[in-house]
């Protein structure tokens, strides 16, 4: 039977994936979604809650399957792997990871050659990497999460802090989504002028736009999924919504900037390394990332958090 247009496929039917389920479903982006777990009772409970909704969301064909449901999808989203535990690094859970995405992917690929892939799962860099060299798909066709929530984050709190509409704020976290992501401080900016400029203008004048000031908020977005991990166990909703968005980016052939995970070839001296840059998604996956004028100590911590990142891989094995 032909597949329904858009179908999405979702690896993974956690509290992420399930949760983000539910946000594609309610937005009406999807005609067909397809959640695959190796919990499969787990997954048909999931399908067969979301579609008890069906009657308040516009029509789509919910259901559970093995990888042969990934067939035809545009998008597979990977959720799946070892949960993070509270205290626990990203990267502490590559290799639990890596063993598991040495399994799946060939069979999402055999499944989907044509899909996009969407890599989610933590440390989604490392990941991101291994699905690109494990699936042979280009550059383009996969991408990770990247810093999409961590950007958001970021311009949460500079809104709050400047008493600002998130939407009318444009900062980025770039490099890894963990502990060596940076702000983009150079190129942050606000209804079109710099960061800098604007925050006298805030009801925080005396302290607004002070080195010590912005540092604690970029600390504040650097810490929150560890906060977040210890008050619930696990960050879902506004991940959720990020992944929609990058699949609304997608699915529409909108050419949106988004941070996502992407293979860096030559840019401030790194390459062959997954990192998050603003990058043009669209129908074709990421078609190009930005090559951002970034300051002395924005190109150092570039650098840094990639030399991370190619720490870890060394003692990848996959």
């Amino acid at each position: 039977m032909k597949a329904l247009k858009p179908k999405v496929s979702i690896i993974g039917a956690g509290n992420v994936g399930s949760t983000f389920a539910f946000s594609l479903m309610t937005s009406g982006l999807a005609r067909e979604i397809v959640m695959i777990d190796s919990n499969e009772k787990k997954a048909g409970g999931e399908c067969m809650d979301l579609s008890h909704g069906l009657s308040f969301s516009p029509p789509a064909k919910i259901y559970a399957a093995g990888f042969e449901g990934c067939a035809e999808s545009d998008v597979v989203v990977i959720t799946a792997g070892a949960r993070q535990k509270p205290g626990q690094t990203r990267v502490d859970l590559v290799q639990a990871n890596v063993e598991i995405f040495k399994q799946m992917i060939p069979r999402i690929v055999q499944a989907a050659p044509e899909a996009i892939l969407l890599v989610v799962t933590n440390p989604v860099d490392i990941l991101t990497y291994i699905t690109l060299k494990i699936s042979g798909l280009s550059a383009g066709k996969v991408m990770g999460s990247g810093t999409v929530l961590d950007s958001s984050r970021f311009r949460y709190l500079i809104s709050e802090h400047c008493d600002v509409d998130p939407r009318n704020i444009h900062a980025y976290i770039i490099g890894e989504h963990g502990d060596t992501e940076l702000p983009v401080w150079s190129n942050a900016s606000i209804g079109g002028m710099k960061i800098r400029r604007f925050c006298p203008k805030c009801r925080n004048f005396d302290n607004c736009g002070r080195e010590k000031e912005l540092a604690e908020l970029f600390e504040e977005v650097r810490t929150s999924a560890y906060k977040i991990i210890d008050a619930k166990g696990s960050t879902y909703y506004a991940v959720a919504l990020a992944l929609v968005r990058i699949i609304t980016a997608v699915l529409r052939d909108e050419n949106s900037i988004l941070p996502v995970s992407t293979l860096i070839d030559d840019y401030c001296g790194v390459k062959d390394v997954c990192l998050s840059l603003p990058s043009v998604v669209n129908r074709k996956g990421v078609e190009r990332f930005l090559r951002l004028d970034l300051s002395e100590e924005e190109e150092k911590l570039f650098r840094r958090s990639a030399a991370a990142m190619k720490d870890i891989l060394k003692n990848v094995k996959f």
